[in-house]
């Protein structure tokens, strides 16, 4: 991983640039023993065609066995070590929105789901509904008030919103409210330590005006809170690499964690296409040294269970590929965050495709093709998601040498 005392020693200020390219979810599995992953059924020929002159691997997000949300996958595969920079996903999407945190501030993640007449939820994102309708459903909680409580609030992408509690002497100590599963009621906000036990009552207060306020706008007639959180302060790009890093995302989560390590966010639309996206990482290209381009519908149809979908997701990435390749980075990493099998539906521990494309100098491996068997023989071998950034900066020559 990225030791930032030593990286501060080592990087310096001139060199290649960088893209990073993070297919969520990108790892997968069959769908029946002997079958093939997403990844693999996928069309892929143009980054077929970079694995055949690049270096290929497995990155483990965390660590062994271990499922990351995609808050720490995130922060690993930007060098900081997810078991020591430990942040709530709520911080990651207020900021993400535009939301500010201030100090001893709370944020939340808010997901809206479906109920039924017994309080059990059917679906736990709402049918997925859109941004707008989950801005109705955002302005009518934020009629609500507790006495304590100062709170702020701004819709996310289709089912997500960010709220920001402030107050006197807050926790961030609160389990999730969401059980991860349907045919259950919501669960209470619960503190985790004696000193969030004022803040998990504050916060039930609020659930419970939630509860009623949203009664008849069925599908998304409640809602679940993620990822308590405050501000971690974390080390910034441009101190630690010494780069002009730049966020290319749709979706806010990804903004969020790209802002809490100083990148700076491009501006995008939630209806921008692949191909869009990756036109604006070429819109910016000159003005950066280091461009995080992140593809959210991988992951959305893994959790969706959508097999073909998935693998098409892939494969539309791969047409609009030249588009990247033609700017000529020193590096081009192409990689996941963390798995999400359609056979599961879920995020998993299994190791993610990586591809490290630095055609002046890396020394090509022999794998053929892009996919989850030929990295397990790859050149990167099976390695921590957070040796990426070190890897990156050496091949675009951006790191002196250690020592005498």
């Amino acid at each position: 991983m990225a030791n930032f005392d030593l990286m501060r020693r080592l990087t310096v200020n001139e060199g290649g640039k960088i893209i990073m390219l993070v297919m969520d979810g990108l790892g997968g599995l069959p769908m029946e023993q002997g079958g093939l992953t997403e990844l693999e059924a996928a069309n892929t020929p143009n980054m077929d065609r970079l694995a055949r002159e690049g270096t290929s691997g497995l990155s483990i997000p965390v660590a062994r066995g271990i499922a990351p949300g995609s808050g720490p996958a995130h922060l690993g595969l930007f060098g900081y070590d997810p078991l020591v920079y430990d942040i709530g996903r709520g911080v990651l999407e207020a900021i993400g929105i535009g939301l500010e945190v201030g100090d001893g501030a709370v944020a939340v993640r808010g997901n809206f789901c479906t109920v039924d007449a017994d309080g059990k939820i059917t679906d736990r994102r709402a049918g997925r509904i859109p941004t707008e309708e989950g801005a109705k459903r955002v302005e009518i909680l934020q009629g609500i008030h507790i006495d304590g409580l100062n709170i702020k609030m701004r819709v996310g992408e289709d089912y997500r919103f960010a709220m920001v509690l402030s107050g006197d002497d807050l926790s961030d100590e609160i389990d999730d409210t969401d059980p991860q599963q349907t045919g259950v009621p919501t669960l209470p906000a619960r503190a985790q330590t004696p000193a969030a036990e004022r803040t998990a009552g504050l916060v039930n207060q609020w659930l419970a005006a939630a509860r009623e306020a949203l009664r008849d706008h069925a599908p998304a007639n409640m809602c679940t809170l993620r990822g308590f959180a405050k501000d971690p302060n974390l080390p910034k790009y441009a101190d630690v690499y010494k780069l002009k890093a730049a966020c290319v995302a749709v979706y806010p989560m990804y903004k969020g964690v790209s802002r809490l390590v100083g990148m700076e966010t491009i501006e995008t639309h939630h209806d921008d296409s692949i191909q869009d996206e990756f036109n604006t990482v070429a819109r910016v290209y000159d003005d950066y040294d280091f461009i995080f381009c992140h593809v959210k519908p991988t992951d959305s149809r893994g959790e969706d269970g959508k097999f073909d979908a998935k693998a098409a997701v892939i494969e539309a990435v791969d047409q609009a590929l030249p588009t990247l390749i033609g700017l000529n980075p020193a590096v081009l990493i192409i990689t996941g965050d963390h798995s999400t099998p359609a056979k599961l539906k879920a995020h998993s521990w299994h190791p993610v495709p990586t591809l490290l494309w630095a055609p002046a100098t890396h020394l090509p491996d022999r794998a053929q093709v892009f996919g989850e068997r030929e990295a397990m023989m790859g050149g990167l071998g099976q390695f921590p998601a957070a040796d990426l950034m070190p890897l990156a900066l050496g091949h675009a020559l951006r790191l002196v040498k250690y020592g005498a």
